[in-house]
């Protein structure tokens, strides 16, 4: 049984009204492809994605809570190596075994698990058949001195298909030294998943030192994590991983590249739903899949915070959440309720899109 829509107000608090009531006037909803039970049917069956893809997609979607709903709610746990294990693991040092991240996944009831070669691999046997694998194949390693914005592959898109995954997932850190050598590396990765029959998730970062002018932090601008998305669904990735957008204007305030002013006066505004929703239409509007990122764990406010990117996301046309930290930092019991706050927003249908 999902939430009612005043659990959700009430942890939205004094947002409830703006974040449930709002209707984008920017990008109508009449022209996005909306995620749901016929998602495969209505996006994908007459793409070049192959059988085995499709039955992979299939898989995700039909997992768990959200099961059947074209919603999915996948749990992240790859933070041990692009955080560090301490950073990652010493708030509860259980998920330092492996066997309770995929529990926690399963517990949950979440459409899939997304972690490492090293955590998946050491408990594929007892548990790939049960919840769907996401092999993480790429990371930023933090024990080179000093730190880079880089990915290192970790294994061979062949190793996590043997494992019976059900999909990799891969970072591209758009707009780094290195983004360009990325850039081919994961193309050329994710035709062989597809290939292979897996479905394919990119995490579409950016990491720039310059993408923060005068005092302001654009790495989650939604122009510029706009075009990411839209470099990463034209290398083919099913699902586009992003963080939810805080901002906008990067493009126009650091100088660079190429944008058009519509962008800022016409298809979006200062409300998070529409920047998320300019996120989405370079998903070519939804017909690629948004997850945002759950981020940080904040402590108390885990839960509403939560909540409230999962609105967000929902109303914007998105396709779910990605969340990690916020719960496998916490006791068992805490982390699946925090999933099950978030899976609730999906099952509402009070939250709609807007």
């Amino acid at each position: 049984m999902s939430s009612s829509l005043e659990t959700i107000s009430a942890l939205l608090g004094a947002d409830a009204a703006s974040l449930l009531e709002h209707q984008c006037q920017t990008i109508p909803s009449t022209m996005l492809h909306h995620p749901g039970p016929d998602h495969i049917d209505q996006v994908w069956k007459d793409s070049n994605r192959n059988n085995k893809v499709l039955v992979n997609l299939n898989r995700i979607l039909n997992h768990g809570r959200l099961g059947g709903t074209g919603y999915v709610s996948i749990l992240p746990v790859d933070q041990g190596i692009e955080h560090s294990g301490a950073a990652s693991f010493a708030p509860n040092p259980i998920y330092f075994d492996p066997e309770n991240i995929v529990k926690l996944g399963i517990e949950a009831g979440c459409n899939a698990v997304a972690s490492t070669f090293g955590v998946l691999a050491s408990v594929s046997r007892k548990y790939a058949h049960k919840i769907p694998f996401v092999v993480k194949i790429n990371h930023n390693e933090l024990m080179t001195y000093p730190n880079k914005y880089d990915q290192v592959m970790f294994g061979s898109v062949e190793e996590a298909w043997n494992m019976g995954a059900a999909a990799v997932g891969a970072t591209i850190y758009f707009g780094s030294e290195e983004s360009n050598n990325q850039l081919v590396e994961i193309a050329e990765a994710f035709e062989y998943a597809h290939e292979l029959g897996m479905a394919t998730i990119l995490w579409c970062y950016l990491r720039n030192s310059g993408f923060k002018k005068d005092g302001t932090d654009y790495h989650a601008a939604a122009d510029l994590t706009g075009q990411a998305n839209h470099i990463g669904v034209t290398i083919q990735a099913d699902i586009i991983k992003q963080k939810l957008p805080t901002n906008n204007g990067g493009f126009t305030a650091i100088n660079f590249g190429k944008t058009h002013k519509n962008v800022y006066e016409k298809l979006s505004s200062d409300h998070p739903i529409d920047l998320c929703r300019y996120q989405l239409a370079n998903c070519y509007m939804g017909r690629v899949g948004l997850i945002n990122s759950g981020g940080a764990s904040g402590g108390a406010s885990d839960k509403a915070d939560a909540v409230r990117t999962a609105v967000i996301n929902k109303r914007a046309g998105g396709m779910g959440l990605i969340l990690g930290r916020k719960a496998f930092q916490k006791p068992m019991n805490e982390g699946i309720e925090i999933i099950n706050a978030v899976q609730d927003v999906y099952l509402n249908e009070g939250v709609t899109i807007a």
